[in-house]
Protein backbone atom coordinates (compact mmCIF):
# COMPACT_ATOMS: atom_id res chain seq x y z
CA UNK A 1 0.00 0.00 0.00
CA UNK A 2 1.40 3.26 -0.91
CA UNK A 3 1.40 6.85 0.98
CA UNK A 4 -1.98 7.29 -1.22
CA UNK A 5 -3.24 4.51 -0.30
CA UNK A 6 -3.10 4.64 3.60
CA UNK A 7 -4.44 8.64 3.63
CA UNK A 8 -7.15 7.77 1.29
CA UNK A 9 -8.33 4.53 3.57
CA UNK A 10 -8.03 6.97 6.83
CA UNK A 11 -9.79 9.40 5.66
CA UNK A 12 -12.31 7.42 3.79
CA UNK A 13 -13.77 6.03 7.00
CA UNK A 14 -14.66 9.27 8.13
CA UNK A 15 -18.27 9.43 6.10
CA UNK A 16 -19.96 6.97 7.19
CA UNK A 17 -18.82 7.85 11.23
CA UNK A 18 -20.04 11.04 10.42
CA UNK A 19 -23.32 9.45 9.03
CA UNK A 20 -23.60 6.92 11.89
CA UNK A 21 -23.59 9.89 14.06
CA UNK A 22 -26.38 12.10 12.52
CA UNK A 23 -28.72 9.41 11.37
CA UNK A 24 -32.18 9.86 11.85
CA UNK A 25 -31.49 13.04 14.55
CA UNK A 26 -33.60 15.60 14.40
CA UNK A 27 -32.27 19.24 14.39
CA UNK A 28 -32.96 19.72 18.29
CA UNK A 29 -31.25 16.64 18.52
CA UNK A 30 -28.05 17.16 16.74
CA UNK A 31 -28.14 21.07 18.83
CA UNK A 32 -28.48 19.22 22.19
CA UNK A 33 -26.07 19.21 24.56
CA UNK A 34 -25.62 16.10 26.84
CA UNK A 35 -24.59 18.65 29.69
CA UNK A 36 -23.28 21.82 31.09
CA UNK A 37 -19.83 22.61 28.81
CA UNK A 38 -20.16 19.38 26.41
CA UNK A 39 -20.58 19.82 22.55
CA UNK A 40 -23.71 18.40 20.60
CA UNK A 41 -23.56 16.38 17.57
CA UNK A 42 -24.17 18.62 15.38
CA UNK A 43 -21.50 21.37 16.11
CA UNK A 44 -18.83 18.19 16.51
CA UNK A 45 -19.42 16.93 13.31
CA UNK A 46 -19.55 20.30 11.76
CA UNK A 47 -16.11 21.22 13.48
CA UNK A 48 -14.64 18.18 12.56
CA UNK A 49 -15.54 18.85 8.74
CA UNK A 50 -14.89 22.87 9.29
CA UNK A 51 -10.97 21.60 10.21
CA UNK A 52 -10.62 19.43 7.58
CA UNK A 53 -12.40 21.92 4.60
CA UNK A 54 -10.10 24.64 6.04
CA UNK A 55 -6.74 22.93 5.75
CA UNK A 56 -7.10 21.22 2.91
CA UNK A 57 -8.41 24.22 1.08
CA UNK A 58 -5.09 25.78 2.62
CA UNK A 59 -2.98 23.43 1.16
CA UNK A 60 -4.54 23.60 -1.96
CA UNK A 61 -4.71 27.19 -2.27
CA UNK A 62 -8.48 27.16 -2.92
CA UNK A 63 -11.35 28.71 -1.51
CA UNK A 64 -12.92 26.53 1.67
CA UNK A 65 -15.97 25.10 0.66
CA UNK A 66 -17.89 26.09 3.48
CA UNK A 67 -17.47 30.24 1.85
CA UNK A 68 -19.49 28.92 -1.15
CA UNK A 69 -22.95 29.47 -2.10
CA UNK A 70 -25.24 29.46 0.69
CA UNK A 71 -23.62 26.37 2.80
CA UNK A 72 -23.15 28.60 5.70
CA UNK A 73 -26.78 29.75 5.97
CA UNK A 74 -28.18 26.49 6.79
CA UNK A 75 -25.77 26.25 10.08
CA UNK A 76 -27.41 29.85 10.80
CA UNK A 77 -24.21 31.18 10.50
CA UNK A 78 -22.63 33.01 8.34
CA UNK A 79 -19.47 32.34 5.84
CA UNK A 80 -16.01 33.14 7.87
CA UNK A 81 -13.28 31.57 6.77
CA UNK A 82 -11.93 31.35 9.74
CA UNK A 83 -14.29 30.08 11.70
CA UNK A 84 -13.83 26.51 12.54
CA UNK A 85 -15.30 26.11 15.98
CA UNK A 86 -11.54 25.76 17.45
CA UNK A 87 -11.98 27.93 20.98
CA UNK A 88 -15.83 28.08 20.77
CA UNK A 89 -17.58 29.53 23.65
CA UNK A 90 -20.37 28.08 24.55
CA UNK A 91 -22.76 30.93 23.05
CA UNK A 92 -20.93 29.89 20.01
CA UNK A 93 -21.32 26.20 20.07
CA UNK A 94 -24.91 26.61 20.59
CA UNK A 95 -25.42 29.47 17.91
CA UNK A 96 -23.92 26.27 15.35
CA UNK A 97 -27.25 25.14 14.53
CA UNK A 98 -27.54 22.97 11.29
CA UNK A 99 -31.11 22.39 9.54
CA UNK A 100 -30.86 18.96 9.10
CA UNK A 101 -28.37 15.81 9.73
CA UNK A 102 -28.25 15.99 5.88
CA UNK A 103 -27.15 19.64 5.92
CA UNK A 104 -24.10 17.76 7.82
CA UNK A 105 -23.44 15.34 5.58
CA UNK A 106 -23.78 17.08 2.59
CA UNK A 107 -21.16 19.45 3.68
CA UNK A 108 -19.31 17.05 4.93
CA UNK A 109 -19.00 14.47 1.10
CA UNK A 110 -18.40 17.58 -0.20
CA UNK A 111 -15.37 18.14 2.09
CA UNK A 112 -14.46 14.44 1.99
CA UNK A 113 -14.72 14.28 -2.29
CA UNK A 114 -12.42 17.44 -2.08
CA UNK A 115 -10.01 15.88 0.22
CA UNK A 116 -9.99 12.26 -1.51
CA UNK A 117 -9.22 13.79 -4.74
CA UNK A 118 -6.39 15.52 -3.18
CA UNK A 119 -4.89 12.87 -1.48
CA UNK A 120 -5.02 10.90 -4.97
CA UNK A 121 -2.27 12.71 -6.23
CA UNK A 122 0.10 12.70 -3.66
CA UNK A 123 3.93 10.43 -3.48
CA UNK A 124 5.88 10.04 -0.92
CA UNK A 125 8.54 12.94 -1.61
CA UNK A 126 5.26 15.45 -0.96
CA UNK A 127 4.71 14.29 2.60
CA UNK A 128 7.97 15.87 3.33
CA UNK A 129 6.89 19.56 2.10
CA UNK A 130 6.73 22.06 4.78
CA UNK A 131 3.30 23.37 4.79
CA UNK A 132 3.79 25.74 8.02
CA UNK A 133 6.79 27.10 9.27
CA UNK A 134 5.21 28.62 12.44
CA UNK A 135 6.22 25.87 14.62
CA UNK A 136 9.12 24.03 15.85
CA UNK A 137 9.74 21.98 14.24
CA UNK A 138 8.22 23.19 10.68
CA UNK A 139 5.07 21.15 9.91
CA UNK A 140 5.35 18.88 6.84
CA UNK A 141 2.22 18.26 5.09
CA UNK A 142 2.74 14.53 6.30
CA UNK A 143 1.98 15.63 9.52
CA UNK A 144 -0.51 17.84 8.83
CA UNK A 145 -2.92 15.15 7.17
CA UNK A 146 -2.12 13.42 10.04
CA UNK A 147 -3.13 15.93 12.45
CA UNK A 148 -6.27 16.72 10.74
CA UNK A 149 -7.30 12.88 10.29
CA UNK A 150 -6.14 12.30 14.00
CA UNK A 151 -8.74 15.43 15.13
CA UNK A 152 -11.62 14.17 12.94
CA UNK A 153 -11.27 10.52 14.35
CA UNK A 154 -11.71 11.43 17.77
CA UNK A 155 -14.49 14.39 17.26
CA UNK A 156 -16.29 11.65 15.20
CA UNK A 157 -16.02 9.23 17.99
CA UNK A 158 -16.83 11.82 20.31
CA UNK A 159 -19.92 12.78 17.93
CA UNK A 160 -21.22 9.24 18.41
CA UNK A 161 -20.70 8.65 21.85
CA UNK A 162 -22.91 12.14 22.41
CA UNK A 163 -25.87 10.57 20.00
CA UNK A 164 -25.60 7.32 22.17
CA UNK A 165 -26.28 9.77 25.20
CA UNK A 166 -29.38 10.88 23.50
CA UNK A 167 -31.17 8.29 21.68
CA UNK A 168 -30.22 5.14 24.30
CA UNK A 169 -30.80 1.71 23.20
Amino acid sequence: MDVSDLLTETYDRLPDLVRAAVDGLSPDELRRSPGPGANPVGWLVWHLTRIQDHHVADLLDEEQIWVSGDRASRFGLTADPDDTGYGHTAGQVAAVRPESAQTLVDYHLAVAARTRAFLATLTPTDLDRVVDESWDPPVTLGVRLVSVADDSLQHAGQAGYVRGLLTPG
